[in-house]
């Protein structure tokens, strides 16, 4: 029965609370930093009776918790053994938030019951200080991203893929952000991994596929079924003790039995490749087959030089027949007689003298 009670009431409450009436607000709302076990304040300024703290998230106004002094707490289903209420005195509402999440990021709004002055409430701003704050659209015109591409994956339609993302950095990694951005369109996160008190948590958020995470803070997102729409670029940040570092994917998706740009790239560069080395070839047997003739031309040549060498005057076998006038020895008339005739005749050498050239004339 009692059991029965607390939850009428804390229904109740999430009925009523949007029809508050807020007495006295606090006007500067606080930013707080997203991190692991932070604080959202909610200390009422003055004393008095305590009736009930409650706690909402903005625009929507989700509750998430309430505390009620004589009823205790409750807590939605999403922050349920996440939050704690810190109570370190009578008037203080403010919570604890473990096992945070980017889905954490918003606009909180504290509400505290008090008697007899009344209600109390304050706003607390979420924020992922880490991140780069957004540049103001209304001052001057947004510029294009430079995005480093890291590896393109092709995919073809209705077959499944998985994209992962390994830390090949040095350094300890705490958190690993992966994130996506269709064509034209602004980033938006679909995975988390981190540790958290020495355990792994994951956070999926993607609708199209199932990330998952690993012990080392690899992250991977499996695609069942790969459609048009999944293309585009995909990021995964690693946040570690040296600083964040980032990989960047870019998916195309193709439609069944079409051709891949990169596929042909790969048969261009192979046919390149291909053509350039048959050239060096051709060019390796050009230069080998005109040495082989330069060198047989210079053969040729040594051989006339020795030929010529064996011709010359000073190597030549002398000659031992001299010119001698022979006249016939019939005389049949006066011209013949005084006509002298020559011939050459072997000269027969003696030992004591040599013979030279004799002329006979008869």
């Amino acid at each position: 029965m009692e059991a029965v009670q607390k939850d009428h009431w804390y229904f109740v409450v999430l009925i009523f609370l949007p029809f508050l009436k807020v007495a006295v607000q606090q006007k500067e709302v606080v930013t707080v930093r997203l991190e692991e076990g932070m604080v959202l304040g909610c200390l009422c300024p003055w004393n008095g009776n305590l009736s009930m703290v409650s706690w909402t998230k903005m625009p929507d106004k989700d509750p998430i918790a309430v505390f009620h002094p004589e009823y205790g707490v409750a807590f939605s289903h999403r922050y349920r053994e996440r939050i704690e209420f810190l109570r370190t005195t009578p008037m203080d509402g403010s919570i604890s938030m473990r096992n945070v999440t980017h889905q954490d990021i918003g606009l909180y709004h504290c509400s505290v019951q008090t008697f007899p002055q009344g209600p109390w409430t304050t706003n607390i701003q979420v924020e992922d200080l880490d991140e780069p704050p957004e540049e103001d659209d209304s001052t001057e015109p947004p510029t294009s991203e430079v995005i480093k591409l890291d590896t393109e994956l092709t995919a073809q339609q209705d077959n499944n893929l998985t994209i992962s993302c390994n830390h090949k950095h040095k350094g300890t990694v705490y958190q690993v952000i992966l994130e996506r951005m269709p064509h034209g369109q602004p980033w938006n996160i679909i995975g988390v991994c981190k540790k958290v008190e020495g355990g792994l948590v994951g956070e999926d958020y993607s609708d199209r596929g199932r990330v998952s995470c690993t012990d080392s803070l690899d992250v991977s997102l499996h695609l069942t079924g790969v459609v048009q729409e999944d293309g585009g670029f995909y990021r995964c940040t690693f946040s570690t003790d040296a600083g964040e570092q980032t990989t960047t994917v870019l998916l195309s998706v193709l439609p069944s039995g079409g051709f891949s740009l990169s596929v042909y790239m790969m048969y261009f560069y192979i046919g390149a490749g291909a053509a350039v080395l048959i050239l060096v070839i051709v060019i390796i047997i050009l230069v080998v087959k005109s040495l082989i003739l330069c060198n047989n031309r210079h053969r040729k040549k040594n051989k006339r030089e020795e030929y010529r060498v064996k011709l010359h005057p000073s190597q030549r076998q002398p000659n031992f027949y001299e010119n001698i006038p022979v006249c016939p020895r019939k005389k049949k008339s006066r011209q013949i007689r005084n006509c002298p005739v020559y011939a050459n005749l072997q000269t027969v050498r003696s030992h004591k003298t040599s013979h030279h050239l004799q002329y006979v004339k008869e």
